[in-house]
C-alpha cells in the first residue's frame, strides 16, 4: 500500500485522510497531542509536529519522509481569507521538515490570493511566482502542485450556522467531499506542478444559500456581478464532475 503524509491534518485532512485511508497508509501530523491517540485509533501514523511564526531549533526531518509516496500540506501560509501575510520563519520550518522529498507534493491555498475585484477569476491571472505563500515551495519542489481552496464547507460547517454580513455577495465556496476527490483524481494521475482553483462551479448569494439551508424561499434577484473564481481550468483538466455543484445544496 502506497503512504500518503498530511501536514497539518485538521477539519479538512481529516476528511480526506478518512476518503483515502483504504487506498493509503495515511501519516499525519497534529500540533494537539489529545489528537495522537484519535489518530493511532483510526489506524494512521500520528506525529506531533508544529511550525510556528519563529524559527523552532528543535524541529528536525520529518523521520517518515523518505518513505512517503506523497505529502499533503495543510498547515496556512497565509492571513484571514488568504491576505498575503509574510510567514518566512514558518515555511523555513516547513521546508526543513519535508528534508529533500521527491514525491508527489500538494500545497493547500486559497481563492484569497486574488483581488477583491468584480470580475471571475482564472489561475493565470494570478501567477503563483507573485504569491509569496505558494511560490515558497515551488522554488525548492517544482513538482509541487498548488490546490487554491474556496470557503471550505460542508457537515456542520453550512452560512447558517454563522453571522454574516453582506448578503447579497456572490459565493465562492467548496464542499469538502469535492476537494476529497480531487486529491483522489490527482493522485491516481501522478499530477505535478499543477495549479487549480477548487470551487464550485455554480456561485449564488449568500442570502440564496441561507434560505436554502432553512427551507426558506428566495423572492431576490441575483446579481450577475461579483468577484467569482472559476474551477474550468480543473474541469477540463481532470475530468472532473463536482458531487456538490450548487452551494445552496451542501446541506443535503
Amino acid at each position: 500500500m502506497k503512504k500518503l503524509g498530511i501536514i497539518g491534518c485538521g477539519w479538512l485532512g481529516s476528511h480526506i485522510a478518512e476518503r483515502l485511508s483504504n487506498q493509503y497508509e495515511i501519516f499525519a501530523t497534529t500540533t494537539t497531542e489529545s489528537k495522537i491517540a484519535e489518530f493511532e485509533a483510526k489506524g494512521y501514523h500520528a506525529t506531533l509536529a508544529s511550525f510556528p511564526d519563529e524559527i523552532n531549533p528543535e524541529l528536525k526531518e520529518w523521520e517518515v519522509v523518505s518513505n512517503l509516496d506523497a505529502i499533503i500540506i495543510g498547515i496556512p501560509f497565509s492571513g484571514i481569507r488568504g491576505m498575503q501575510v509574510s510567514m518566512k520563519e514558518r515555511q523555513q520550518n516547513l521546508l526543513k521538515f519535508l528534508g529533500d522529498f521527491k514525491g508527489q507534493l500538494f500545497l493547500m491555498s486559497s481563492t484569497g490570493v486574488y483581488p477583491e475585484l468584480d470580475k471571475d477569476f482564472v489561475e493565470e491571472d494570478k501567477s503563483v511566482n507573485e504569491v509569496e505563500s505558494e511560490n515558497f515551495i515551488l522554488d525548492k519542489f517544482p513538482q509541487a502542485n498548488i490546490l487554491r481552496l474556496a470557503g471550505l464547507m460542508g457537515g456542520q460547517r453550512l452560512l447558517k450556522n454563522y453571522n454574516i454580513s453582506n448578503l447579497d455577495q456572490l459565493v465562492n465556496h467548496i464542499h469538502y467531499a469535492d476537494i476529497c476527490t480531487v486529491f483522489e483524481k490527482m493522485l491516481d494521475n501522478n499530477s505535478q506542478s499543477k495549479v487549480y482553483n477548487v470551487v464550485a462551479p455554480i456561485h449564488p448569494n449568500k442570502e440564496e444559500v441561507i434560505n436554502a439551508q432553512k427551507d426558506l424561499p428566495y423572492s431576490g434577484e441575483r446579481t450577475e456581478i461579483g468577484r467569482t473564481i472559476s474551477p474550468n481550468k480543473l474541469i477540463e483538466e481532470l475530468n472532473f464532475e463536482f458531487q456538490y455543484p450548487d452551494p445552496r445544496y451542501f446541506y443535503q
